[in-house]
């Protein structure tokens, strides 16, 4: 496959996974609005992947952490990148089945570190930026999440604890029209990036970008920018489902101060270049502000679900593509890559047609 062609592959490699990113993580922004009933399904998800795409625009220091922080760019190939995209889209897919909302950022990083560890070995690894810039954080945006919320939480019940519960409600319904959409547009700055970099990281591989001046061009920032709204407006409702209202049932207060507090956290590590998951932020955040109601109020099974997902996000993710990047060295290797890429793709579709027709002869019969 010549370099060109094998650059495009990989480009509408990353802008597949961009969208399965949005509709995986359409739920970051809008489940508890959802679940409150302070936002409509439909007008939910319209909302988010306008923010989502405005956000993408504002900040490029996540796109320079994945690009340049990760692996060595200096040995990376276009084979590396390919095998690592198909690795992550894979497992993001996978999880996207099965309704758990694991870590979009943490398999796209397991993807292209597994591709790059069978390729060149662990020294092309780039343990300081590993360590620093995406384990420390990672670990760290859930906790703050959980511990934020609760904190806020805490403030908002000393306020309202004299309060009839329904006007209390109606305006934190209203406030969430406000913490949904900033929640949406830091995941805009934050998710986005992370295409960005990895197509950015192509560029450089394949001689058309220099990896001494970063730059990512505008139409890696408008086509990565497009493909996660447009992921976004799919919308992915099982995981909508398993966030909004499986984890715990939250009220508007909580809601919001899951929101704010998640998308409060998002807007640091964005600007810090820190690639955190919006998928652990908001789910701490929705367990601490649950647990406000009493430990009992968040369900700690489907909590340990979503805990275990995230455990084995990055070495499954690591694993498929350090896989994909042995079939690159057989001869017409990335040919049959590039076509496993278009299968997962078009299995997705299929799958998630079937299951739109499942969901809806259940609420029909309902």
């Amino acid at each position: 496959m010549s370099t060109d062609l094998l650059l495009a592959a990989v480009v509408a490699a990353a802008l597949f996974f961009d969208f399965t990113n949005g509709f995986h993580d359409a739920a970051n922004a809008i489940a508890t609005g959802i679940s409150t009933r302070a936002l409509h399904p439909r007008g939910a998800v319209l909302m988010a992947a306008a923010l989502n795409f405005i956000g993408a625009f504002v900040s490029l220091e996540v796109a320079a952490t994945v690009a340049k922080g990760i692996v060595d760019p200096g040995v990376i190939s276009l084979d590396v990148v390919l095998a690592g995209l198909i690795g992550a889209t894979t497992w993001n897919l996978i999880t996207w089945y099965l309704g758990l909302p694991s870590s979009s950022s943490h398999a796209l990083i397991g993807g292209i570190a597994g591709a790059a560890i069978a390729a060149h070995g662990f020294d092309v690894l780039l343990g300081d930026g590993l360590v620093h810039k995406v384990l420390i954080p990672s670990l760290s945006a859930p906790v703050l999440g959980a511990g934020v919320a609760l904190l806020l939480m805490g403030v908002f019940l000393l306020v309202i604890r004299r309060m009839s519960p329904s006007p209390v409600n109606m305006v934190f319904r209203r406030l969430q029209l406000l913490s949904g959409g900033f929640l949406a547009f830091t995941h805009g700055t934050n998710d986005a990036q992370k295409t960005m970099g990895i197509i950015t990281l192509a560029l450089i591989a394949s001689g058309h970008a220099s990896a001494d001046h970063f730059e990512v061009p505008f139409w890696v920032i408008l086509s990565a920018a497009t493909a996660m709204a447009m992921g976004t407006y799919a919308g992915g409702w099982r995981i909508i489902r398993t966030l909004g209202s499986r984890i715990a049932k939250l009220q508007p207060p909580q809601g919001f101060a899951a929101e704010a507090s998640c998308g409060s956290i998002l807007y640091l590590t964005g600007h810090l270049g820190f690639p955190v998951s919006t998928t652990h932020c908001i789910s701490g955040a929705v367990m601490g502000a649950g647990a406000t109601r009493g430990l009992r109020s968040v369900r700690w099974g489907v909590a340990g679900n979503i805990l275990i997902a995230w455990i084995m996000t990055i070495p499954c993710a690591a694993i498929v593509g350090a896989l994909m990047s042995g079939i690159t060295e057989i001869p017409g290797g990335s040919a049959v890559v590039a076509i496993l890429g278009a299968c997962v793709a078009a299995t997705a579709f299929l799958g998630r047609t079937r299951l739109a027709k499942l969901e809806a002869a259940a609420h029909a019969a309902t």
